[in-house]
């Protein structure tokens, strides 16, 4: 099952996440994640914003978890994500021409960046600018529940559920007062 689900394409990054396989199923060649829903362009650009909101520094960023397959996989299966996260891409490129004379994606890091702190941050907020502040909010908030539930996320967290036990441990506060009305454990 899990070989079949690599070749769907959404499961680029996603494949066999969190499991141990056997050895000619990890030979298995990743599929080229294809956006379902997005435009190439859109797509390179929800890239981009992702890996500004979480990147890539001495811990993985948004781009090694897959957060811009995530956003969308989501938004396809959604008529009101769609519209919302393609105007607000459309917003943001205008809004880029506008100040800089150049789409969003043509721009150097440092004037992205720049471009999008008035988006983000309430202290440089900047009049006119509400759709591109709810678009930011609603990019960010797709960006974080992509990356914290994917496996590179989960790693960051330390999430016990991706760990093997050979037996289930017990309870790490059993002096706890809280604890006393508790069985013993039965293993």
């Amino acid at each position: 099952m899990a070989a079949a689900a690599a070749t769907f394409p959404a499961f680029s990054k996603w494949s066999f996440a969190g499991c141990s396989m056997p050895s000619r199923l990890a030979q298995i060649p990743p599929a080229q994640y294809r956006p379902q829903f997005f435009t190439a362009m859109e797509y390179a650009l929800v890239e981009r914003l992702a890996a500004i909101i979480i990147p890539t520094d001495d811990t993985p960023g948004a781009g090694e978890a897959g957060v811009a397959e995530f956003i969308d996989v989501m938004t396809s299966r959604d008529p009101d994500l769609q519209h919302n996260f393609r105007t607000g891409l459309a917003w943001l490129n205008s809004h880029s021409q506008k100040l800089e004379g150049k789409p969003f994606l043509g721009l150097t890091p440092e004037a992205q960046v720049a471009l999008l702190e008035p988006l983000a941050y309430k202290k440089k907020y900047r009049p006119g600018e509400q759709p591109g502040r709810r678009f930011f909010d609603l990019m960010r908030e797709y960006t974080i529940m992509g990356f914290y539930t994917s496996e590179v996320g989960l790693k960051e967290l330390d999430f016990p559920g991706l760990q093997f036990y050979a037996e289930s441990p017990a309870c790490p506060h059993q002096d706890d007062p809280e604890h006393l009305h508790l069985p013993p454990p039965r293993f």
